[in-house]
């Protein structure tokens, strides 16, 4: 899946985030973040490159509240539901391999709205 491929899903997750009017966190600062995480969730590989383990990290500092955490996990569920299951696989390592929690299962299933 290219760049231009995730594009209308990032159209979605930019209407997903502007319905949260609370939330600080964006479709925007979701994608950011995990940018550099795109070629290893998409091809795999060796390793993991340290600046997705930097931006999941620093998303997860800028989602410090229930709204952002909500907004950010509708962001990644948007992407989630256009991904095989090996790329949902690689994607759900993600937190282990970087040693950071998220509050929710990286899936196209996960609710959103039970996230505090």
């Amino acid at each position: 899946m290219s760049i231009k491929q995730l594009f209308p899903l990032l159209l979605i997750c930019i209407a997903l985030a502007a319905t949260a009017t609370d939330a600080a966190v964006s479709c925007n600062t979701v994608y950011s973040n995990l940018e550099p995480c795109l070629g290893f969730v998409l091809n795999g590989g060796p390793t993991v490159p340290s600046a997705c383990c930097s931006g999941l990290k620093s998303l997860l500092v800028a989602a410090g509240t229930t709204a952002d955490r909500q907004s950010a996990c509708k962001c990644i569920k948007s992407l989630a539901s256009s991904a095989n299951g090996v790329q949902i696989g690689r994607a759900s390592q993600l937190p282990g391999i970087c040693n950071a929690h998220i509050p929710y299962q990286i899936s196209p299933n996960v609710d959103c709205s039970k996230i505090t």
